[in-house]
């Protein structure tokens, strides 16, 4: 999902002139080659060639010739240079035509591969990282001592986020982005994190620590930087990149006006009617997100006026389903430009940079076409979507990678796209019903989110099953809401529609989580909670005051912490979580970054910096500005010398996860159990044991429970790992009884009696 950025500046470093390495030597590689060989990010010499080297985004002196408009040859020849599509024409003639493209399979999704190569992720988020001494976030990320940690816990994969450039150009000038680097405007890495060197190191670093580095495309917008401008400037096939329609001059007096100082200005309602009508643009969309009045009322901006390389003046409108800053990349030009730019960052990150994996974010609109007259346009769950989808994961294993999709679409959206396209999911149907399992002790919503993705086809083996991430706790809930808002669901004894159920969940998470229950929380419009996993758990326990949380209070949320990880962990699938889960961070002050919430983005709540080391503890601030919120836990130095930190613990769930192969399970059921607070999940397909039973108790209270299921023999033995600890055996009702503390986790897994 689309983020926003912390920082005021954009920091330009030294320009350069643009130098294109000659491609290395290839030599031909066997036949029989596997998935895995391909998978790490140490690559062979044959995927490893080298991008262009260019500066910081702003010109050097000597370049910076005359006024930065499109009659000025100068100008436009340098923003050629500096735009991703040229990026993505140079790289793509170091791929074509060699042996080393036909050596993987890449037709269909291999999320069991993925799994195994990358079964634990660190989610990192640039700006909130603490760093180490006089180091980058990337150089800090290639920290052996940082790795060794990771290691020990089982940490896998490093997520790092969104690092290549982003934002926009302003004539000659670079300006900062918009949306936490989710505009994308350069194939290069950005110095505010690092440098290329940097990114390889830690590359290399992971492989040899086991690990791999998952980076970040954007397939479905860019920044205001070189494509667009020169797009706007109707240069080449640039316009072909984007959304955008030219407005005949006469018709002028349908667009708004510009403010001074800005660039574009967003459509009202009536506006973006009057050019539909006018046969411009298809109107209104299914959803406009973000949506602010006076801010982002449509998903329609308009330029102001631009000269053209041919010296005509020009006013564009394009589309943005995100913010004004994003325009959106149009799949189905005759050009292709669009795919080509996005297929030319995804080969650079894994063929020259080192990555193992990408994520595709926000990949579900990448398509949209006019409807029926009155209806709005079809923009979600398109085909062209699935389509490009399909291009871009199979390019990615064509290279030995694998992708995941950030795809907040419904089950069935989900199910489609996974049959061709990314090898994994983000697991947006069930994390808010979790959630919403601990905020009321009532498991009934998580277990129907969990058989609807099995009756699905969803398979949890191809999601990735994660605790917090850069964004807000979303409870869109889609599913229910869009395209399954009539169908009726049983939800406590009691039929209801989609549209009811989204809207009373959505009710109770807002209730139990912020206000009064929970005044360190906050609603971001109408997309979800700003809230970190702790404080999420804190208003749930019912602690009102962060400020007074402490001792007991503090085990209390580490428990219930490590039972949410276990819901994540303790089923097939990849298992991720974030710095702010592992050092158990509060949200923010408010009055810390009140300039930021002056934005209505309350996300910023979530995001206080975290020092995972102990790198900097004098440190008050990230480098990027971002204060520090509360850690309970502490840095892992401390933690993983201590039996009972939150580390340590987790570690040990980790290593019973690996032991058991719980990750490469099947998902045989989800049954109903014998209290509401208490969750069952039964797997098979694990080595050396019949069946495997994660049984989890989301209440804050001790329980007696009943766990019973078809797919337990009376007779089997039953052990939880956990603990090492002999339960019994199941009985003649293929059942068995458990006592379970407060928030307590139990893994079980069934054999043979004589074994």
């Amino acid at each position: 999902m689309e983020h926003v950025d912390a920082r005021t500046v954009t920091d330009p470093s030294e320009a350069g002139a643009a130098v294109t390495d000659p491609p290395e030597p290839v030599e031909h590689e066997p036949a029989e080659i596997s998935y895995s060989e391909h998978f790490f990010a140490a690559r062979p010499q044959l995927l490893r060639p080298r991008a262009r080297l260019r500066g910081q985004g702003a010109p050097e002196p000597g370049e910076r010739v005359g006024e930065p408009v499109g009659s000025n040859p100068a100008y436009v020849a340098w923003l050629r240079r500096e735009s991703m599509l040229a990026d993505a024409n140079a790289i793509a003639t170091q791929f074509s035509g060699q042996g080393s493209m036909w050596q993987n399979p890449f037709a269909r999704p291999n999320p069991v591969a993925a799994v195994e190569a990358a079964p634990v992720w660190f989610t990192a988020y640039p700006i909130s990282m603490v760093t180490k001494a006089d180091a980058s976030f990337l150089g800090t990320l290639a920290d052996p001592d940082l790795w060794a940690a990771f290691a020990r816990i089982g940490i896998r994969a490093v997520h790092t986020g969104p690092v290549k450039r982003a934002g926009g150009l302003s004539g000659w000038d670079p300006t900062p982005s918009v949306d936490g680097h989710f505009d994308r405007i350069s194939t290069q890495i950005d110095a505010a994190f690092g440098t290329e060197d940097e990114y390889r190191t830690m590359c290399d670093v992971a492989a040899a620590h086991g690990g791999t580095i998952i980076d970040d495309i954007v397939p479905g917008h860019t920044g205001k930087g070189p494509d667009f401008r020169l797009a706007e400037m109707n240069v080449g096939d640039y316009p072909g990149i984007f959304h955008m329609v030219q407005i005949d001059p006469t018709d002028w007096h349908l667009l708004p006006e510009v403010r001074p100082g800005h660039d574009s200005a967003n459509l009202d309602v009536a506006a973006e009617a009057a050019l539909e009508k006018a046969g411009y643009i298809i109107g209104r969309l299914q959803r406009v997100i973000f949506h602010a009045p006076g801010v982002k009322e449509t998903n329609w901006s308009a330029t102001g006026e631009v000269v053209g390389e041919d010296g005509v003046v020009r006013r564009w409108v394009y589309l943005h389903y995100f913010k004004e800053g994003q325009p959106s990349i149009n799949w189905l030009d005759p050009t292709f430009a669009g795919m080509r730019l996005v297929i030319g960052d995804a080969l650079h990150s894994m063929g020259d940079l080192g990555s193992g994996g990408l994520r595709l974010d926000a990949n579900g609109f990448l398509g949209v076409e006019k409807s029926s007259e009155g209806e709005a346009a079809w923009s979600e769950g398109h085909p062209l979507s699935e389509a490009a989808n399909q291009l871009i994961g199979s390019m990615v294993r064509k290279v030995g990678g694998f992708s995941f999709q950030e795809l907040n679409l419904t089950v069935d959206d989900i199910r489609i796209t996974a049959e061709a396209g990314a090898d994994l999911s983000y697991d947006f149907v069930n994390r808010p019903a979790y959630h919403h399992a601990l905020a009321t002790a009532d498991t009934e919503f998580l277990r129907l989110t969990l058989n609807i993705s099995l009756e699905s086809g969803v398979h949890p083996i191809s999601l990735v099953h994660a605790l917090q991430n850069h964004d807000e706790l979303t409870y869109e809930l889609v599913h229910f809401e869009t395209l399954h808002r009539d169908d009726l669901f049983t939800f406590h004894g009691v039929e209801v529609t989609g549209a009811a159920l989204a809207a009373h969940v959505r009710s109770q998470l807002v209730d139990h989580l912020t206000g009064e229950a929970g005044p360190y929380n906050a609603i971001f419009t109408t997309n979800g909670i700003a809230s970190t996993t702790a404080t999420v758990i804190a208003a749930a326990l019912g602690y009102r005051e962060l400020d007074a949380v402490d001792g007991l209070d503090i085990d209390n949320i580490r428990q219930a912490h490590l039972l949410l990880a276990m819901f994540n962990a303790l089923q097939p699938g990849v298992f991720a979580l974030s710095g702010w889960d592992l050092v158990g961070l509060t949200t923010v002050d408010r009055e810390e970054i009140g300039h930021l919430l002056a934005t209505g983005d309350t996300r910023w709540l979530h995001r206080g910096a975290y020092d995972l080391m102990d790198y900097r503890p004098d440190l008050s601030h990230s480098a990027s500005g971002m204060p520090r919120g509360r850690s309970l836990y502490g840095p892992l130095t401390a933690q993983l010398d201590d039996p009972d930190s939150f580390a340590s613990r987790l570690t040990h769930i980790l290593r019973v996860r690996e032991a058991s192969g719980i990750a490469t399970a099947t998902q045989v059921e989800v049954p109903a159990c014998s209290h509401p607070g208490v969750l069952v999940m039964v797997h098979d397909d694990l080595p050396e044991v019949l069946r495997q039973a994660t049984v989890l108790n989301f209440s804050a209270d001790p329980v007696d429970v009943r766990v019973s299921s078809t797919h337990f023999t009376p007779g089997w033995s039953v052990v939880d790992q956990l603990t090492g600890d002999a339960v019994g055996a199941v009985d003649e009702l293929h059942g068995v009884d458990l006592t379970l503390e407060a928030h307590q986790g139990r893994f079980l897994t069934f054999g043979d009696p004589g074994d």
